[in-house]
């Protein structure tokens, strides 16, 4: 038997109830993708979280795998992949409407800027700074905020670009990505 074959029975196992076979697939599977992940983006973290969050997406979805349709490691792979290209079009988004959202580096901003940039998040109304926080911090997606927070999506969406933009205001709008304000 295979490895690809033997990733597949392990995974319709899980399908029927056996546990301890997801563990064998992450044994199996974990090193192949961080692996790939990581040299797509040289970055440690990212790569760990996009792996954990592939696996977590398995384990909720574990019914949509169809041996039939292909094998496991591919099924993982796409998972990984839309998962890490998710995450980095996030990463572009703080960057291009929120920088200082972004992670810093203790160069890029004065302390003050530091203290300036929190200050403005805490003084958001608390049902703009809770979007803003779940989004931007904890990396949420709108459907997600929206079940948290009990709201719709589309509220979600409208608080979050106000927020975005009572930030904005609130900084003084100045901001052209120079690591100043």
């Amino acid at each position: 038997m295979t490895l690809i074959e033997r990733e597949d029975e392990l995974m319709i196992a899980y399908q029927n109830g056996d546990y301890a076979a997801l563990d064998q697939i992450y044994t199996l599977l974990k090193p192949s993708l961080y692996s790939f992940i990581f040299r797509y983006t040289r970055d440690e973290q990212l790569s760990i979280d996009t792996v954990q969050d592939s696996f977590l997406k398995l384990q909720r979805y574990k019914h949509h795998y169809n041996p039939s349709s292909g094998k496991l490691k591919s099924y993982m792979f796409q998972i990984a992949y839309r998962l890490m290209i998710t995450k980095l079009n996030r990463r572009k988004k703080w960057r291009a409407f929120l920088p200082f959202l972004s992670p810093i580096t203790k160069e890029e901003f004065h302390h003050a800027d530091r203290i300036t940039i929190r200050d403005a998040v805490a003084k958001l109304p608390e049902i703009h700074r809770a979007v803003i926080l779940l989004f931007y911090y904890h990396d949420m997606k709108h459907e997600e905020i929206a079940r948290i927070l009990d709201i719709p999506k589309g509220t979600v969406k409208s608080r979050l670009h106000r927020a975005i933009q009572l930030l904005k205001e609130e900084l003084g709008g100045d901001y052209h990505g120079t690591g100043s304000f």
